[in-house]
């Protein structure tokens, strides 16, 4: 059996990120070379397609035994996203007419995110929280970057997995407190919405808004994270958020598993998931404490890992 190529892609709000892979007779992956674009600089995915050909990136679409294409955005059937946070669509009806793809997946990004913890950037993730992994359990993956990503993984009894997608980051995020309620009262007023997805608070964009809320200062998310000092009020209440996110995602999900947070700002500010608040906070369960204590949690900080969980997911469809 010949060596198999790869091309994958992990499209997001703010990076568009390209990779090169092989896989040998033995199926073991390796990564041959990646391209990293903004997003911003592609005024369609057509177009991003074409950066990629201009560029000094060495693997064709074409010459891919599978192109796999992640993309920050719900998949329509299996071959159309319309990304909440990038201005056009990914449209591969005719893939192979309009990109040249001989054969082509589109899967969310976070699907990828979940099958990337069966791959290499998930072997080297860093503990957080200690657990015990029950094999056959649910793996839940959550991340946050421009905007907050789930999904979970199943194994199945081929020895191959199965990644569910979600868009729960869409859906009202739970405040508990007089002082969050005082927190959502201005979001509501700031971002005029109706009700305040998990979106709007466990992000980039939710980092901004809560040094606002509590400094009246607004600056960029990148600006937060270089000011905030691990007990500033903006980096406990950030915290805070992002451990209740988890928590109510790994009880959603009954992830068994283990929890993996993926890249993005964790990576960034890894101290926003070790502080003592963010344990507490995922731990704080009168009815699953001692459920939500058995389950690991761990940090892929390897910001090419949605790459790998194409590449590996490319790879188990064409064995």
């Amino acid at each position: 059996m010949s060596i198999k190529r790869i091309l994958c892609a992990d499209i997001g709000g703010t990076n568009s990120r390209f990779g090169h892979f092989e896989a040998d007779p033995a199926e073991n992956l390796s990564v041959v070379e990646t391209k990293w674009f903004r997003t911003e600089e592609a005024a369609s995915f057509w177009h991003l397609i074409s950066l990629l050909r201009e560029s000094e990136f060495q693997l064709k679409p074409e010459d891919a035994n599978i192109v796999v294409i992640a993309v920050a955005g719900p998949v329509e059937r299996g071959v159309y996203s319309a990304p909440p946070l990038i201005p056009w669509d990914v449209d591969m009806t005719n893939a192979r007419t309009d990109y040249g793809f001989r054969n082509a997946l589109l899967i969310n990004d976070f699907v990828a995110q979940a099958y990337a913890t069966r791959s290499v950037a998930g072997q080297s993730a860093r503990k957080i929280l200690p657990g015990q992994i029950i094999p056959g359990g649910t793996v839940a993956v959550i991340g946050a970057g421009t905007g907050l990503g789930k999904a979970m993984l199943v194994p199945c009894s081929d020895g191959r997995y199965v990644a569910i997608p979600s868009e729960g980051a869409h859906a009202s995020f739970a405040f508990v407190s007089h002082e969050e309620f005082r927190f959502q009262e201005f979001l509501i007023n700031e971002l005029g919405e109706e009700y305040i997805t998990a979106n709007s608070v466990v992000s980039g964009k939710g980092l901004t808004l809560i040094h606002q809320f509590l400094t009246g200062e607004r600056i960029e998310p990148k600006d937060v994270m270089t000011r905030c000092t691990l007990n500033c009020e903006t980096h406990v209440w950030a915290s805070r958020f992002f451990g209740r996110a988890c928590r109510n995602f790994a009880l959603e999900s009954l992830s068994l598993g283990g929890m993996y947070i993926a890249g993005g700002i964790a990576t960034k500010l890894p101290q926003l998931i070790t502080h003592d608040v963010f344990s507490r906070e995922f731990l704080s369960s009168k009815t699953m404490g001692r459920i939500l204590a058995q389950i690991p949690v761990a940090l892929m900080s390897d910001e090419e890992s949605g790459l790998w969980g194409a590449a590996f997911l490319g790879n188990q469809v064409t064995r």
